[in-house]
């Protein structure tokens, strides 16, 4: 499998006027390439993880704040790890498990995205039904205009114009950067309460659990490597695409930060305090200094963004998974009849999530519980990344003291995350 693998033609280099100097061919071919790392990072900052945060900053101040810091390298080595796999060897993730490691541990795989998928899908549109009940619209109503508009996006729009819509949804997300400021957080208490962490209280270790589960989730792994597979990068685009992907890890967990900040900020100036328990409570808790409606119309639209472009990502990666799986076409560039299973999955995945949203579901809970859920399945997720990385062909092979200190760290990052979810659930 090396040797056929190390021996495949690979794509083009994209062709850019040599007349153009030097740093501006490298912006144009950055430009060319971002997309996937910045759309996936975008969706690691989802409704579920906003809502995480939230929780920290209301329950435990600052005091996680710095994990959102030492998140951000782990962050981009998983994914940098989806791009070298996607680049050079032009499969998903599914196809390469089915492929090294046989149809069963394919399946497993995959079963495990699924109920990652569904979770996140929970939330998303669970968040997207609480921003319009704040606008006065009944969850039914909501559900019905999510689903036709992702799903006429989909059948009618090409990869690049998914991608651009996803990345323009996300950007909203910046405005918790907005709110965050006008929180004015006092300097000495960040940086005192950011170091000061209960490591004995089992409710703080389940939010610990939880804030790991939002930087690493199963589906962004296949997510990131079909989206550089579908846009036919080649190893000449390895460094923009990294470059792409450690741009994103950055973003999201400021955005992470900045919602924190605002929460514990906010609560620690007021006479709330304790868990919320609704999008509404939320939005009041981190938007009291720009007035309501100015507070709730930015939260909406930061939460709302962050609702849209996870929910394109997980639909298409449950849909894309499965089909790869099953050996059946899961490009955006075919039509619907000509790639029926992988249009049929991701209709089915969306509706089946806006049903069981419409039927009432407690969004915090869920949204945490998800995220601590993540946390567990990161041993299998993180594993199979791994030993995947490791039979790269050279030189693009995980190798040497980085693959001492990638599994090194992985493997840290996977007993702490599921030491503090079982102890968080324990308490």
């Amino acid at each position: 499998m090396i040797d056929r693998l190390s021996r495949c033609k690979l794509l083009p280099k994209p062709r850019l006027s040599n007349s153009c100097p030097p740093a501006r061919r490298s912006w144009r071919r950055f430009l060319a390439v971002a997309g996937p790392g910045i759309v996936v990072m975008l969706a690691d900052t989802d409704a579920g993880s906003i809502i995480t945060a939230a929780q920290s900053g209301a329950e435990w101040g600052f005091q996680l704040l710095l994990l959102q810091v030492v998140l951000v390298p782990i962050l981009y080595i998983a994914q940098e790890l989806t791009l070298r796999l996607g680049i050079v060897t032009r499969k998903g993730h599914a196809e390469l498990i089915r492929d090294y490691f046989g149809r069963g541990c394919a399946w497993f795989s995959v079963a495990i995205l699924l109920v990652t998928c569904v979770g996140a899908l929970l939330s998303e549109l669970s968040g997207l039904a609480g921003v319009g009940l704040l606008m006065g619209i009944p969850i039914p109503v909501t559900m019905s205009l999510i689903v036709i508009a992702l799903v006429l996006m989909v059948y009618r729009g090409s990869f690049l114009t998914v991608e651009r819509i996803a990345i323009a949804a996300g950007a909203f997300e910046l405005v918790f950067l907005f709110v965050a400021w006008q929180a004015n957080p006092e300097l000495s208490a960040l940086t005192s309460g950011s170091v000061d962490i209960a490591w004995h209280e089992p409710k703080y270790l389940y939010l610990v659990a939880a804030n790991i589960g939002t930087a690493i989730m199963p589906w962004m792994l296949f997510y990131q490597q079909s989206s550089v597979v579908e846009k036919k990068l080649s190893p000449d685009d390895l460094p923009a695409a990294r470059l792409d992907t450690a741009f994103g890890a950055v973003v999201t967990q400021i955005v992470m930060a900045a919602v924190l900040i605002a929460t514990a900020a906010t609560l620690g100036n007021t006479t709330q305090s304790g868990s919320l328990d609704s999008v509404q409570q939320i939005a009041q808790a981190i938007t009291p200094y720009l007035g309501r409606a100015t507070g709730e119309f930015l939260f909406c639209l930061g939460l709302s963004g962050a609702a849209v472009v996870a929910t394109i990502v997980v639909t298409l990666t449950a849909a894309r998974a499965l089909s790869e799986v099953l050996g059946t076409r899961h490009s955006l560039k075919h039509e619907p009849h000509e790639a029926p299973w992988f249009y049929g999955f991701y209709t089915t995945v969306l509706i089946v999530g806006a049903l069981i949203v419409s039927s009432g579901v407690n969004l915090v809970s869920l949204s945490v519980g998800v995220q601590v859920m993540n946390a567990f399945f990161l041993p299998i997720v993180l594993a199979f990344l791994y030993l995947l990385a490791r039979r790269l062909p050279n030189p693009y092979r995980l190798r040497g003291p980085y693959a001492v200190l990638v599994a090194i760290l992985f493997g840290v990052t996977v007993i702490f995350g599921v030491y503090s979810g079982l102890s968080g659930l324990r308490g």
